[in-house]
């Protein structure tokens, strides 16, 4: 159900909330949604279910325009993006409906754990991304049945977490494709379009069992896809690689932090 909340002078920082996510996921490869639902519910005291479902409209803009944009510069490994997304929907439909099974204390705890365990992988993906850079990996070619299979099994999971919390995803899709060795700028506009596909499939299933604040949306959405137009023009630069395994790890850090607020809240 989608529903207009009254204006309130707080939203106004919404929209630099939007910018600074944005920014961020275009450059680390997430949509950037797993920071909404938490930063609604603890800062603008929205109830969860309605969190996940807004979070989830607002995280849209930015997989749309860092997609296209990372299309524009042949960082989409389209094949390997199609299984990914493809098991995405299956797991984007699961995880909407558990989401309209719990209550609000038991999906603020479970968010706060799953929180915790994505900070543990992503600095473990960072830790090996930069092993993998030293080594000179060499990106591999052609669709085995093993990497299909892989692919879907990474697929599913981000899309189950997609729809269960109303964020991006981000961690098993990265994981996968890291996992299938593909190189740091395929990784990270390959991983948009698989966000872009799990969002809108949780989105379409939210519209039946959620409630979506289009007020949130709109201020949030706004800073959100300037952000990502600038996120994914940085990126461009080669010479941010440094730079960008420090923004994962202090991301990851930020991310640990408010899954502790939330399991204590």
């Amino acid at each position: 159900m989608i529903f207009h909340s009254a204006f309130e002078y707080n939203y106004l920082w919404l929209p630099l909330v939007g910018f600074i996510i944005g920014l961020l996921a275009a450059i680390i490869g997430g949509g950037g949604g797993f920071f909404f639902p938490p930063i609604l519910m603890l800062f603008f005291k929205v109830d969860a279910q309605v969190a996940v479902a807004t979070s989830l409209a607002a995280t849209l803009p930015i997989c749309v325009v860092g997609a296209i944009g990372h299309y524009r510069h042949k960082n989409i490994d389209v094949r390997m993006g199609a299984i990914f997304g493809a098991a995405g929907i299956l797991g984007a439909l699961l995880g909407a409906s558990l989401t309209g099974l719990m209550t609000a204390e038991t999906l603020k705890t479970t968010f706060g754990v799953y929180s915790i365990l994505l900070a543990i992988v992503m600095v473990f993906n960072n830790y090996r991304d930069k092993r993998a850079r030293a080594k000179g990996k060499e990106i591999p070619n052609g669709l085995t049945a093993g990497r299909i299979s892989r692919g879907s099994f990474y697929g599913f999971i981000g899309g189950l977490i997609t729809g269960t919390f109303g964020t991006s995803g981000t961690a098993p899709v990265l994981a996968g494709l890291f996992a299938l060795g593909l190189p740091l700028k395929l990784v990270v506009g390959t991983s948009l379009m698989v966000i872009f596909i799990n969002t809108v499939s949780a989105l379409g299933a939210h519209f039946l069992v959620g409630q979506i604040d289009m007020t949130l949306v709109y201020f949030l959405a706004g800073g959100a896809m300037i952000g990502a137009f600038f996120g994914t023009r940085f990126l461009t630069n080669v010479r941010i690689i440094r730079t960008e395994g420090s923004i994962k790890f202090w991301y990851a850090i930020a991310i640990a932090f408010f899954g502790l607020i939330m399991i204590l809240s």
